[in-house]
């Protein structure tokens, strides 16, 4: 497949109907700046002139390089086969080579040229593909000199195009259709002579000559008040031509003249019943906000410059789109005192092709009164035929779920009094860009209106009667209202399950779309699926399969579903994207995608049934390998002292490994990805990887802990330890049991704490492991610290200090220091506990382990606070505050807080001291540590003022 560029509108590039990610705005600029001069070398100083302007910044040039190689990247990953576009350098410059006809600024002079040579039939036909590639206006977002002057000249050259195929429209006898189009040009070039005779002749062919003679007279006045001249000698023979009913200037012979009953049904339009073709709104619950805005969008007729006011709702399938629509509509009707037209197009139906345009048309014709003898069969006579009747109405037109932009083109009206909703599961935003249309994006219901939708069907008192069974039932609906709607139904009837039977069957994923199934082909989840899914491109089909297969995960990065699929970072994000068009995923922030629960079990079974097993499973450890690998580099820079080798296999072919080179960076990248570790860690357990289980589990402890995410942390390291079992290697279990010991003792959980540190150590000792012994006296001494024995904690301290000495790592030498000093302050020996921690302080500033040095600082604080230096002691707490902070440890962040609040209190603060442990309470509550939270409570409770 080839690569089809756009340049006729924004900037753009497709392969096979799928767009290609051309970056950020000044990206595509260098790009079209290539396309211009296609085959041809474009000067880099050329470049950097067009793109940026005769003033360039600094540096452009670096920045032009640097986009030169993305999009090479860019087009390479969209096109692997043919690789039909290339950018090259050259002694002149740069050139993009392709074949001319594949970009549409050239296809269009291609084209027009041929067009001005052929005769009329033919030359019509090419007119029209040569204006079909305008999709808007060029470069409308670029401002310089170049693109300014280049988007002038293509207008003009689109006009003047525009202007020869009426002509030729004309020649052929076509004015009926022409009318609308040339009235709307007309408004938008009061000045052009030359248009303003082709619509005077347009009028007078089709019997309205009055019309005819007043466009002249508009015409004349315009040219007197902004030119101060009169109409050219061309102008001013068609207007005698007219009045003298000149039979030159009549439509040509076997031209059909114009149906009586179309004029008949223009005037006689409010004697007959107006169409009120509008379906009945169902249940119908919240979507306050969607409301709001469409009456916002939509406004009073006549406020959208000359044309009918088009909004596109868009959403996945169940969502509710028409039924937002259709009640909008109903209680908009007094806006539209001509009537409301109505036609399911049949976009995403199961049963069968969209609907064709002109069959739609004809369907508004019959509505409108026109006698069917009277309809044309040419489909652009149909079609100005349409837009003559409701041209000076005041209509609501609604289209409901369209499959795409030239599906609804034929059917939006020309008159500024009407107005157009438009539903559909595509966004449609190509109508944006061409008819201004507003585009409302639709998301699943709150909870609130979840709950309000399911009462609709089975009233308060069975909601009320049960809310455990509600809540469940909604959860696994999770907002959907097609899934709410059938669940109320089948709840509803007398034979039907009760709500916590249903709630039930709702729980087991296996089975939860068969009970959102009412029985009817089109009134199911899988059904409403199933349509999207069969529209999509093979490797879109590939995608959603395998996003189905990874299971339930919040979000996936662009990077890590770039792993799954085996594709350039570049490549997914043109196949994602396909499937957000159709919103089968969401983007919820830039290159991370999420797909709803439903949608999803969907696409599990077609993994399940559509893809080859041995594929399937290939695709599921390249994303394992993807989160391993980039985890496993993070952990290097986050936990230094936890550090000991994991002896990894290198990742399969398919995977981009660019994990990121500092700590904030790496902070940043397990807040958005740690959830798809954990994910990962469930599928590789699923499949039976037991050392990929222990290894994720080993690179993902580090921030959860840290982040306090206990139960997360508990949950991840049983099934590390059942992992590490089924190995029956003895570090392997060491190691799983000791953190399990260490998240349970952070839990509070100490009698499970002591168990596994008993497990793990026996395990070290036996597997001779003097690094992992260490590791797990110092879990056994915070476990007997939080039961308040510090003598014991210190001793064993103590031994992992000596351990680690053995072991020559400074780092973990330095948390050991750190450790003891701590220990050696809670029980009152402070000049030794000043000394540990000063050296242990020394040590890890020399490192520039910064977690390191935020925990000793704040061991410093207690000392200081404990030897009555309270001034010393607030300035420690607060820098490791800080540090925690920046790095995201937020356990040890909510620790230092209530220590703030003691310093404050005794430095005689109170109101302070109040307010550091309110929000350190506000932590330990997050981090289900429940305890710590009601000590300061009571702490906040007993201080006065």
């Amino acid at each position: 497949m080839t690569i089809e560029f756009g340049m006729l509108g924004e900037i753009q590039a497709h392969v096979g109907g799928t767009a290609v990610d051309l970056g950020p705005a000044r990206q595509r600029c260098v790009l079209a700046a290539l396309l211009t001069d296609v085959n041809r070398a474009v000067p880099v100083d050329g470049l950097v002139s067009r793109v940026w302007g005769p003033h360039p910044l600094p540096g452009a040039k670096s920045t032009l390089y640097s986009y030169l190689s993305r999009l090479r990247q860019a087009l390479a990953a969209a096109d692997t086969l043919s690789s039909n576009a290339t950018i090259d350098r050259r002694s002149g410059g740069y050139a993009l080579h392709t074949d001319p006809d594949l970009v549409d600024l050239h296809l269009f002079h291609d084209l027009v040229g041929q067009a001005r040579a052929a005769e009329d039939e033919r030359a019509a036909t090419l007119f029209k593909r040569a204006l079909g590639l305008w999709r808007g206006q060029p470069f409308s977002t670029l401002d310089t000199p170049w693109f300014n002057s280049l988007r002038e000249s293509l207008l003009e050259e689109r006009h003047a195009c525009l202007l020869d195929r009426n002509d030729v429209l004309l020649r052929l006898g076509r004015h009926t259709a022409l009318l609308s189009e040339l009235a709307s040009c007309l408004d938008g070039h009061p000045l052009d002579e030359r248009l303003a005779a082709q619509y005077m002749l347009a009028l007078y062919r089709s019997g309205r000559t009055a019309d005819a003679l007043r466009c002249f007279d508009r015409t004349r006045r315009a040219l007197t008040e902004e030119l101060g001249s009169d109409p050219g000698p061309e102008l001013r023979r068609r207007h005698q031509q007219i009045l003298t009913n000149d039979p030159s200037i009549g439509a040509p012979s076997g031209t059909p003249a114009l149906p009586p009953a179309g004029g008949a049904s223009i005037a006689s339009l409010q004697d007959r019943t107006l169409p009120r073709q509008l379906p009945s709104t169902g249940q119908f619950v919240g979507r306050s906000a969607q409301v709001t805005e469409l009456n916002k969008s939509l406004g009073a007729t006549g406020q959208h410059g000359g044309s009918a006011a088009v909004c596109v709702i868009s959403g996945s399938g169940g969502v509710g789109k028409t039924s937002l629509a259709v009640h909008w509509a109903h209680g908009a009707m007094d806006r539209f005192p001509d009537g409301q037209l109505y036609v399911d197009l049949q976009g995403f139906s199961p049963f069968g092709e969209p609907l064709a345009p002109a069959t739609a048309v004809r369907g508004f014709l019959d509505a409108l009164g026109v006698d069917p003898r009277s309809i044309p069969a040419d489909q652009q006579a149909l079609t100005g035929l349409y837009r003559t009747l409701v041209a000076d109405r005041r209509m609501l037109v609604v289209l409901d779920n369209a499959h795409d932009i030239a599906q609804v083109t034929a059917l939006l009206p020309g008159g500024a009094g009407c107005t157009v909703l438009i539903t559909s599961r595509h966004r449609l935003t190509g109508l944006a860009v061409t008819h201004g249309a507003h585009l409302l994006p639709l998301d699943v219901l709150t909870p609130y209106e979840s709950r309000d939708l399911l009462g609709r069907h089975l009233g308060e008192g069975r909601l009320t009667a049960d809310p455990v069974a509600v809540t469940a039932v909604l959860e696994h609906c999770a907002g959907l209202p097609l899934a709410i709607s059938i669940a109320g139904a089948r709840a509803a009837i007398g034979s039907g399950p009760t709500l916590a039977a249903l709630a039930e069957e709702l729980k087991d994923e296996s089975a939860r779309l068969d009970a959102l199934d009412a029985g009817d082909l089109s009134i199911n989840v899988r059904a409403v699926c199933r349509v999207s899914y069969r529209g999509l491109t093979d490797q879109a089909a590939e995608a959603f399969r395998l996003l189905g297969a990874v299971g339930r995960a919040p979000e996936i990065g662009l990077a890590a579903a770039a792993g799954l699929l085996g594709r350039p970072p570049a490549a997914a994000r043109v196949t994602l994207r396909e499937l957000e068009t159709v919103h089968l995923v969401q983007q919820p922030s830039p290159n991370r995608y999420s797909m709803h629960d439903l949608v999803r079990l969907y696409a599990a079974e077609r993994a399940v049934e559509d893809q080859m097993q041995e594929s399937r499973e290939r695709a599921l450890r390249r994303l394992v390998d993807f989160y391993l690998h980039t985890g496993y580099a993070c952990d290097l820079i986050l936990s230094p002292f936890e550090h000991h080798a994991l002896d990894l296999e290198p990742a399969l072919d398919g995977v981009t490994l660019e994990p990121p080179a500092d700590q904030s960076a790496v902070i940043s990248w397990l807040r958005a990805e740690h959830a798809g570790l954990v994910a990962a860690q469930r599928v590789a357990s699923l499949h039976g990887w037991d050392r990929l289980v222990l290894q994720l589990a080993r690179v993902v402890d580090g921030y959860l802990w840290r982040q306090g995410r206990l139960h997360e942390l508990l949950a991840l390291w049983h099934t590390g330890l059942a992992a590490a079992e089924r190995l029956g290697e003895g570090t392997a279990l060491a190691w799983a049991h000791r953190r399990l010991a260490h998240a349970c003792a952070r839990a509070g959980r100490h009698d499970r704490a002591v168990h596994h540190a008993d497990l793990a150590l026996a395990a070290a000792e036996e597997a001779t492991d003097v690094t992992e012994q260490a590791r797990i006296h110092d879990v056994i001494a915070w476990s007997w610290a939080r039961q308040g024995d510090d003598r014991e904690a210190l001793a064993h301290v103590r031994r992992t200090l000596q351990l680690q000495r053995q072991g020559g790592d400074p780092l973990a030498q330095a948390n050991a220091l750190n450790a003891v000093g701590w220990y050696e302050a809670r029980l009152g020996e402070y000049r030794q506990a000043l000394t540990h921690c000063e050296e242990s302080l020394e040590i890890h500033r020399r490192q520039g382990f910064r977690d390191g040095e935020a925990c000793t600082l704040d061991s410093l604080g207690f000392i200081a606070h404990a030897a009555g230096q309270h001034d010393r002691a607030l300035a420690h707490y607060e820098r490791a505050l800080a540090l925690f902070h920046d790095l995201g440890n937020f356990y040890e962040e909510a620790n230092t807080l209530a220590n703030l609040g003691d310093i404050h209190l005794a430095l005689g603060r109170p109101t302070q001291a109040r307010d550091q442990w309110r929000r350190a309470a506000d932590l330990f509550r997050v981090q289900h540590r429940a305890e710590d939270a009601g000590r300061l409570d009571h702490k906040v409770a007993e201080t006065i003022d």
